[in-house]
């Protein structure tokens, strides 16, 4: 069993490294930010990387010859580096440059996708996917007559796996998120990843909600496709990226075509660059991708084993102190706490018969900023029979004290809406 670790002094540290969380809200109120799923608070170093890119050195990238132009492309191909290494890639060019994690499924969908699905052959999911993981596959589904299936969920939001053998035949593809942004459920990914193989399908992990919060080993998972955003895992939006195997980026057809993504252009026709130019069409994020390796930089100067620990027992820490709502009709869902090394540092929570969106606002007047809705899970909220949830996610800016801060809030809801203790 995993041993969470005591609390350590570089906790209290790391919030004053983000200069948002140290401004009061307009109310006066401490900022007690708790939706790091949807989008991570920056560092100073990150901050200060977009800043010196602008001010010292812009330039476009991998055209010219001049001093600061190739300072950039430095930069620009040192990024990718970094982040090849932090996923333990086997090298650079397995790491495609995109806007966020939508668009490297989309990408992998139009190009892997529709030219390697057929009817009769089928694509497997699960019932907990973003629309980001879903909407794809079902467009894909009706272009190539393939068949769309689901991995079930239980009550609790864990895969449901007795049925998998079944699931599995016929399956090209299973595309699946590792960490759930609605539920915090950690998919069982290396077996699954064995037992796909093991069926001749590839397998794309949108690994949004995991790569920023706990260490990920691509070649030790063997997935063949992995997708993740920059502005989760501290760097800046507009930037996320796409991992692929060799040889798999090299038999597809680019996604989208123009400048760089070139290497000879005649009136009529085209000789394509290699992996992974093949994949950045135009004039790249240039600034964005910098500031996502400096984001690679902060992080793995914490050690991902370290923020993985530090999740654990906040959530842990939480999901107590959530119980003591309890009888003020709080109901928390997702993993049960027992099984906190299944679960990630998110919780969806409703607060009685009070809609999500209404306790949301009232946390607000508190400084407590949480999510709610559907979380751009709308089929798993209709399978589950929630209209919306609120939800709390944490990150390594994360404190007991925003835990602290999350409860005296939800009580002057419960308060306000009369809710008997």
């Amino acid at each position: 069993m995993t041993v969470i670790a005591a609390r350590d002094e570089r906790e209290a540290r790391i919030a004053l490294d983000f200069p948002i969380l140290r401004k009061p809200t307009s109310r006066g109120k401490r900022l007690v930010y708790l939706d790091s799923a949807a989008t991570s608070q920056k560092p100073q170093s990150v901050i200060d990387s977009l800043v010196r890119y602008y001010s010292e050195y812009n330039a476009n990238i991998h055209r010219g010859v001049y001093e600061i132009a190739e300072l950039a492309t430095e930069a620009f191909e040192n990024a990718r580096a970094k982040l090849a290494a932090f996923i333990n890639a086997a090298e650079p060019a397995e790491v495609v440059w995109t806007r966020n994690s939508t668009e490297s499924i989309n990408l992998v969908s139009y190009t892997w996708g529709q030219n390697n699905l057929r009817p009769g052959d089928a694509i497997l999911t699960t019932q907990l996917e973003h629309h980001s993981n879903l909407v794809p596959w079902q467009l894909l589904a009706a272009k190539t007559g393939a068949e769309l299936r689901f991995i079930p969920v239980d009550g609790n939001g864990m895969h449901v796996l007795d049925d998998l053998d079944r699931l599995l035949n016929g399956v090209k593809l299973l595309a699946l998120s590792h960490v759930s942004n609605t539920l915090g459920t950690i998919a069982p990914l290396a077996m699954l990843v064995r037992r796909a193989h093991a069926a001749g399908a590839r397998v794309l992990v949108d690994a949004a909600q995991s790569v920023p919060h706990m260490p990920v080993d691509v070649q030790a998972l063997d997935v063949d496709f992995l997708a993740a955003s920059g502005h989760k895992m501290l760097g800046p939006t507009g930037i996320g990226f796409l991992y692929g195997k060799r040889e798999l980026l090299e038999a597809m057809p680019p996604f989208l075509t123009g400048g760089d993504m070139i290497r000879r252009v005649e009136y009529l026709s085209t000789e394509y660059n290699e992996i992974p130019w093949k994949f950045e069409a135009g004039t790249s994020n240039v600034a964005d991708a910098i500031g996502l390796g400096a984001a690679v930089d902060y992080l793995s100067a914490l050690g991902m084993d370290w923020v993985r620990r530090h999740e654990m027992r906040l959530t842990a820490y939480a999901l107590g102190r959530l119980r003591e709502l309890a009888p003020r009709g709080l109901t928390v869902y997702g993993p049960p706490a027992a099984d906190i090394e299944n679960r990630a540092g998110v919780i969806s929570f409703n607060l009685g018969d009070v809609h999500a969106h209404d306790v949301a606002s009232i946390l607000d007047t508190e400084g407590v900023c949480v999510r709610a809705g559907h979380h751009c899970t709308m089929p798993l909220m209709e399978r589950m029979g929630w209209p919306a949830t609120a939800r709390a996610s944490f990150y390594v800016y994360s404190t007991e004290a925003d835990v602290d801060a999350l409860i005296f809030a939800l009580n002057k809801a419960a308060d306000i809406f009369k809710l008997k203790g």
